[in-house]
């Protein structure tokens, strides 16, 4: 399918040659073209220029986009879309006064979640999750990792790497699936960490591998979950079976862990709420993109990654949402991309950068998502009129996506 999008307002974050990152100052530039076209072939962007070069041709769909704006979809590159039921109670609880913590030692939190999944069927859990995927497709994202780390068992992490695999298989969107069985320890091991890290190891690495379930592996690196040794074993053990770490870190507390995970070549260092002098020394000059994830920030009242000191020091910096179903029920990224530009400080600029080319360095996937490059894949969002792209975090509370098209699939 031959798709023509004509008379763009402002086709965004145009880079003729491919780059997989941008960083420090290079985050406030956000390469356009005024008055634009773009041409996408079946699944890839075919050609863009200005509307003065447009070329006349056969096309099976010409879209006229007067007044809008075209952008890559969003990369979100840290979700945990794949569970069972929801945690509402807990929301509740914490408006309460109880804490993260405290609902997690009342067998709420990872644990809740975790029970609950070992409960479902996996053509249930799919079924919740497609749900789920289907909306953020409409909400602009067209690409997306999803970590497991519901089940804590080996069955039940490998019944939810299926489901990501499944959901991989019968969407356009492109997903990545991160193992993360290090997420929390199961009471049963609670004063036994080693054994259950032995668990991972033994049994359910060489397992996920032999079904080429996972890109990425995980682990919640944080006080009181997993320490910097325990989650340095878990690197480990994933690079063996081909795993690149991508690690929850600094979320409630600095603890060092930011340079065990550049010493282990981790893509990605995700939450960074908490950020230290030292820890941007360690990531300056790195392959680890910085992960911020702001909604996350917002719904449990917990700070906000210091967006603008880490900028200010060179550093490249992602978005994404978090989405589960404790701190973070939404995986809508255009709320991502305002309440980064709200309460971190970030231009409009930037935090598109950081939701797009950077979340795709974030995933693996900078060679084909991320930007307008001839190529790449055909997936871009059409606004509906604007005044400016400005306005997709000026107006936060609004929906001002009117199309998507996700590897050359309109949805």
């Amino acid at each position: 399918m031959k798709i023509l999008i004509k008379n763009i307002k402002e086709l965004l974050q145009v880079r003729e040659e491919n780059i997989t990152k941008v960083s420090g100052a290079e985050m406030a530039v956000l390469p356009k073209i005024d008055n634009a076209f773009l041409i996408l072939e079946n699944d890839i962007i075919a050609d863009f220029g200005t509307m003065s070069n447009c070329p006349d041709g056969n096309f099976d769909k010409i879209i006229d986009a007067t007044g809008r704006a075209v952008l890559p979809t969003w990369v979100d590159s840290h979700t945990h879309i794949v569970y069972a039921g929801n945690r509402v109670q807990e929301f509740v609880d914490r408006i309460n006064g109880l804490s993260y913590e405290e609902i997690a030692n009342r067998g709420g939190g990872i644990l809740n979640s975790a029970k609950k999944l070992n409960e479902t069927s996996e053509e249930e859990i799919y079924n919740q999750s497609k749900a789920r995927l289907k909306e953020v497709m409409t909400q602009g994202t067209g690409a997306v990792e999803i970590k497991s780390g519901y089940g804590l068992t080996v069955e039940g992490e490998l019944k939810m790497l299926r489901v990501i695999r499944k959901l991989a298989e019968n969407y356009p969107v492109k997903i990545k699936a991160t193992f993360l069985g290090a997420h929390a320890f199961p009471t049963e091991y609670k004063e036994d960490h080693s054994a259950y890290i032995d668990l991972i190891i033994n049994e359910m690495l060489p397992k996920i591998a032999a079904e080429n379930l996972a890109d990425y592996v995980d682990a919640f690196l944080e006080t009181g979950y997993f320490s910097v040794e325990e989650t340095e074993r878990i690197m480990e053990s994933g690079k063996q079976y081909g795993l690149t770490p991508k690690i929850h870190v600094n979320q409630f507390t600095a603890i060092n862990g930011i340079e065990a995970c550049v010493k282990h070549g981790a893509l990605s260092v995700d939450h960074l709420e908490i950020v230290t002098d030292e820890d941007i020394e360690v990531l300056k000059g790195s392959v680890t993109m910085p992960v911020a994830l702001p909604s996350c920030s917002y719904f449990i009242s917990i700070p906000y990654t210091p967006a603008r000191k880490m900028i200010s020091a060179g550093l490249p910096l992602a978005l994404a949402t978090d989405f589960n179903p404790g701190t973070t029920p939404s995986g809508n990224m255009n709320f991502v991309v305002a309440t980064a530009c709200i309460k971190m400080k970030m231009t409009p600029e930037e935090a598109i950068n950081a939701a797009t080319i950077n979340g795709a360095y974030a995933m693996g996937i900078s060679d084909t998502h991320g930007s307008i490059t001839r190529g790449k894949s055909a997936s871009v969002i059409i606004t509906k009129p604007l005044t400016s792209y400005y306005q997709l975090p000026y107006a936060f509370g609004s929906n001002l996506i009117e199309q998507v098209i996700v590897n050359g699939k309109l949805i």
